[in-house]
C-alpha cells in the first residue's frame, strides 16, 4: 500500500485517487531565462521516480508542468542576450528538454506556457474580484488574504505571525501587507490587454489556472522545491479555492533542496552548478544516482567528491549487471541442478518486494538503492560459488533475474548498456577489452607469462580488474588507479 507524506497535514497517508486508476498530477517548472542547474534536476529527476513507481502500480498518469515564460526577469534578460522574450524563453525551455534527456527523465505529458494561457488567468482574476477576495487598484490586481480563513494552513502559519514577521516592502496600493499580486500593471505594448489594463499575470496565478483547467478543480498531487511551500503554495491554494470553492490539491509534496557548503543551490545567490557543467565532469547516470540516493524530502549536499563516491558505488552496480549478462551468454554446461537457485531465487524475489516497500513507503529512493545493492551482493556469491555449473535450471534462473533487477533500475531511471563502459562514450569499449583478454589468455596458453601480466597490469592501471576463473577471464571496471 502507497503511503504518501502529505505536507498540508504534516503525516504519511494512504495514498487515494480523486479518480480510480488514475492520477493527475502538477510540479512547478522553470521560469525559463537560463540553463537549468542542478537543483532543478534534482526536483525532475524526483518526481520522475515518483511517476514511473506510480506507472510500475498500474496508474495512468497524467503529468503536467509549466514554463513561466514571461516576466521582468525574462525581459531583461532577452535585452542582454539581444532577442526577443519569446526567443528566450524558447531557447530556454527547449535547452532543459535536452537536458531532462541527458538524465534519463521523461518529459512531462505537457508543459504549460504562461503565455498560451492568459485567457484562462484573466477569467480568474475576474471571478476573484466579483466574489470579493480580490481588489484592483491603478491597473494592479491583489488578493484579500483576510478573506480567506484558511490561509496559512499549508505552512502552518497564522496570519497574526505572518503580519509580526513580515519584511514586506511597503505598497500603498494594499489594503494589507501580505496580498499579493495576481495582475501587473505594465508599460504600453509589453503586456496583454486585461479589464485592469495591460499587464502581465502575477507568479501564483500562473500555476493556479494552467493546473485546474488542464487537471479540474481538485487534482491528486502536486509537486514542487521545499522553498516554494511559502508564500507561492500557499498562495496558489488561497486563490484556488476562492475561486472553485472545492479543495485544490489532496497530496502536496514537496522536494528538499541541493546545497553547497551547506547553503541552498541558487541563481539568484550565484552558488550553482549547471547542469551541462556537471555533465562535462560526470556522466548523467552518475548524477541520477547520486541524486536520489537521499529521501526527495531531505536536503542534499552537493559536491565532485560526493559525485566520485556515487560513481563508485554505482560501478559495482553496473558490473553486476555486466557478469550476469556475460554469463547468460554461455552454453549451458549441464543439464544436472544444483542446490542453491532455489534459495538464490527466494532471496531475489524478497528483495524485489523489499524494493516496492521501501518505494511505496513515501518513494524512499535511497532505501530502493541499498535493495539495489543487496540484490546485487545476492547475484555475485551466487555466480562465484566454487561449484556453480551453469545448468538449464541456473540458467532459467539467471533470466528471470535479469528480468528483476532491469526492472528496478528501470523505475530508477538507470539504464545498463551492455556496449558501454561506466563513464565511457565509446561503444567499442567492451569489445576492445575482450580483444585484449582474448590475446592474454594466447599469451598464457603459449606460456608467455610476460605478455599476459602485462596486459593485465595495464588494463588494471585504467579501472578494469581481470579476474580469472573456472567459467575463463571476468573482469570488471573497478576506477582507474592513482
Amino acid at each position: 500500500m502507497l503511503k504518501v507524506y502529505n505536507t498540508l497535514t504534516g503525516q504519511k497517508e494512504k495514498f487515494e485517487t480523486v479518480e480510480a486508476g488514475k492520477v493527475k498530477m502538477y510540479v512547478c517548472g522553470l521560469t525559463v531565462q537560463n540553463y537549468s542547474h542542478i537543483g532543478h534536476i534534482r526536483s525532475a529527476i524526483n518526481y520522475d521516480v515518483i511517476r514511473r513507481f506510480l506507472e510500475y502500480l498500474g496508474y495512468e498518469v497524467d503529468y503536467i508542468s509549466n514554463f513561466t515564460d514571461i516576466n521582468e526577469k525574462i525581459v531583461k534578460r532577452a535585452e542582454e542576450e539581444g532577442i526577443t522574450p519569446s526567443e528566450l524563453a524558447d531557447k530556454y525551455a527547449n535547452a532543459f528538454l535536452e537536458d531532462i534527456r541527458e538524465f534519463n527523465i521523461k518529459p512531462a505529458d505537457k508543459y504549460l506556457r504562461v503565455s498560451e494561457n492568459i485567457d484562462q488567468i484573466i477569467e480568474m482574476v475576474k471571478t476573484l474580484i466579483e466574489k470579493g477576495y480580490a481588489y484592483e487598484v491603478n491597473g494592479n490586481v491583489y488578493f484579500r488574504v483576510e478573506s480567506f480563513e484558511d490561509y496559512g494552513k499549508l505552512s502552518g502559519r497564522s496570519l497574526d505571525e505572518m503580519q509580526a514577521g513580515a519584511r514586506i516592502a511597503v505598497n500603498e496600493e494594499k489594503e494589507n501587507p501580505l496580498d499579493f499580486g495576481l495582475w501587473k500593471k505594465v508599460e504600453a505594448g509589453e503586456g496583454w490587454d486585461s479589464p485592469w489594463g495591460e499587464g502581465w499575470p502575477g507568479w501564483h496565478i500562473e500555476c493556479s489556472a494552467m493546473s485546474m483547467k488542464r487537471l479540474g478543480a481538485t487534482f491528486d498531487i502536486h509537486g514542487g522545491g521545499v522553498d516554494l511551500i511559502f508564500p507561492h503554495h500557499e498562495n496558489e491554494i488561497a486563490q484556488s479555492e476562492a475561486y472553485s470553492g472545492k479543495k485544490f490539491v489532496n497530496y502536496w509534496l514537496h522536494n528538499g533542496t541541493v546545497n553547497l557548503s551547506g547553503e541552498k543551490m541558487s541563481k539568484s545567490q550565484g552558488n550553482f552548478f549547471t547542469s551541462r557543467e556537471v555533465l562535462k565532469e560526470f556522466p548523467a547516470q552518475t548524477v541520477r544516482y547520486f541524486l536520489l540516493s537521499r529521501h526527495y524530502r531531505s536536503p542534499i549536499d552537493f559536491s565532485y567528491e560526493k559525485l566520485e563516491e556515487a560513481e563508485t558505488s554505482l560501478q559495482r552496480i553496473e558490473n553486476a549487471r555486466r557478469q550476469l549478462a556475460k554469463v547468460l551468454n554461455l552454453d549451458i554446461e549441464s543439464a544436472e541442478d544444483n542446490e542453491g537457485n532455489e534459495n538464490f531465487f527466494t532471496k531475489v524475489v524478497e528483495l524485489k518486494d523489499s524494493f516496492a516497500a521501501a518505494l511505496n513507503d513515501d518513494f524512499n529512493t535511497a532505501e530502493a538503492i541499498g535493495v539495489l545493492h543487496d540484490l546485487v551482493g545476492e547475484i555475485n556469491s551466487f555466480l562465484n560459488q566454487k561449484d556453480f555449473t551453469l545448468n538449464e535450471k541456473n540458467f532459467a534462473v539467471l533470466e528471470e533475474t535479469e528480468e528483476i533487477f532491469l526492472e528496478l533500475a528501470e523505475i530508477l531511471g538507470l539504464k545498463f548498456e551492455l556496449n558501454k563502459a561506466p563513464g565511457a562514450d565509446d561503444k567499442l569499449v567492451d569489445p576492445l577489452i575482450s580483444l585484449l583478454l582474448e590475446l592474454r589468455d594466447r599469451a598464457r596458453d603459449n606460456k608467455n607469462w610476460e605478455e599476459a601480466d602485462l596486459i593485465r597490469d595495464r588494463l588494471q592501471e585504467i579501472g578494469v580488474e581481470v579476474t580469472d576463473t573456472p567459467r575463463g577471464t571476468e573482469w570488471e571496471i573497478k576506477g582507474k588507479e592513482e
